[in-house]
């Protein structure tokens, strides 16, 4: 079991990186996505019936953070809508949601 390790500290460097030739290229490293991104993605992907990309989207942040997006984008659209529509925010999400009036 020793000799397993003395091998494998032999043949990596001192960053783990494997020595020679057949060494990988430093891998880059992936984009970082911020919550909002996330969200946006999520959700218009959720809208298209797109579970593949909503899946992708969801692995870019934590649950918490995700949620929290979602949150975010969705109090910004009844905004949105509520002063399009002239309406209150309640009225708007009652409706988008086929709730009767309050």
């Amino acid at each position: 079991m020793i000799r397993v390790f003395d091998r494998l500290r032999r043949r990596s460097g001192p960053a783990g990186q494997e020595k020679g030739p057949s060494a990988a290229p430093p891998r880059r490293p992936e984009r970082q996505h911020n919550l909002f991104e996330a969200a946006a993605v999520y959700v218009a992907a959720c809208a298209e019936n797109d579970a593949e990309r909503s899946a992708e989207a969801a692995r870019w942040v934590s649950p918490e953070a995700l949620s929290f997006g979602v949150n975010e984008l969705a109090c910004r659209a009844v905004l949105a809508l509520a002063r399009e529509r002239g309406t209150s925010p309640q009225n708007v999400a009652r409706s988008l949601l086929g709730l009767p009036a309050a």
